[in-house]
């Protein structure tokens, strides 16, 4: 099984690029009987439909990659040293990392609410093996479409898609108690432009959802590692609320999940008028 799909345009006529990492649903079956969980616990984690969501990209001019494996198996988006030596043998312990102290390193050691994947540890071997042959192919495929963008249009934007679980933002304060339906991270400022990201904001805006930024999610390892505005490359990362689109309980679309899909895709079709520039967006 390959590590990923891309999906291209018949003519890319925009530099923006669409990503799901996370929406990978292809379990093995054998990391389903190892696991300690039931298949659906496992699925937790994943951004469920997100590659339904921005599936209709490529209509629009841009390529769209979506992850095959899911992130309970391989997390994509994090550094390919962020080792867990709490599950993957032979490993000291380095400086403090959050992300793999929680569980949530590169090969995840949890899912969703802390529950634990495996009864034990793994061999670094097979550690090793998962990165091989699912994050190296995948950042491989990262790297070659945001060097054709930029190659093809001066610049880069790369569109990374997620979701959210609905409880992440139930208990964030927001002004006059509206909490937002999108979070979109930049970190800061680093990853993207002012004018990138406030584009893909009124994106949303026009179609009535309430937008906020970096709180509480304010981009991970893709955002970190490709976002270089002054060099022309952009990223932004797309954290949508599931509960807008889907049962989380049981992991099924819900009664909205249809004029949901219309919806986002007017919002990818203005989001790839970004890229249709005929002058590369201002570096910061």
């Amino acid at each position: 099984m390959k590590a990923y799909t891309l999906t291209m345009p018949d003519v890319r006529t925009t530099s923006v690029v669409f990503a799901s990492p996370h929406s990978g649903r292809d379990y093995p079956w054998s990391f389903v009987r190892r696991s300690v969980l039931d298949e659906r616990t496992l699925r937790s984690s994943e951004d469920a439909f997100v590659d339904t969501l921005f599936g209709r990209a490529p209509e629009h001019g841009a390529p769209f990659l979506a992850a095959t494996y899911p992130r309970a198996w391989i997390d994509v988006n994090r550094s390919a040293d962020e080792l867990d030596p709490a599950l993957i043998e032979g490993l000291t312990r380095k400086a403090h990392n959050p992300r793999v102290a929680s569980g949530l390193g590169v090969v995840p050691r949890v899912v969703a609410n802390g529950r634990a994947i495996y009864r034990g540890k793994m061999s670094r071997r097979e550690a090793d093996g998962r990165i091989r042959d699912v994050w190296q192919p995948w950042h491989d495929a990262i790297s070659q479409l945001m060097k054709d963008s930029t190659t093809l249009f001066g610049e880069a934007v790369l569109v990374d898609c997620h979701s959210m679980p609905h409880e992440a933002i139930e208990s964030l304060s927001h002004p006059r108690g509206r909490r937002p339906d999108i979070v979109l991270g930049d970190r800061f400022g680093a990853a993207a432009s002012s004018e990138v990201v406030d584009r893909i904001e009124a994106a949303f805006a026009s179609e009535g959802f309430r937008v906020a930024r970096n709180a509480p999610f304010a981009g991970a390892y893709v955002t970190q590692h490709y976002g270089r505005p002054a060099r022309g490359q952009h990223v932004v990362q797309i954290e949508i609320d599931r509960a807008l689109y889907m049962n989380e309980q049981l992991i099924r679309p819900n009664g909205n999940f249809k004029s949901f899909v219309s919806q986002l895709e007017r919002i990818t079709a203005e989001i790839a008028d970004i890229g249709r520039q005929s002058v590369p967006l201002a570096a910061e």
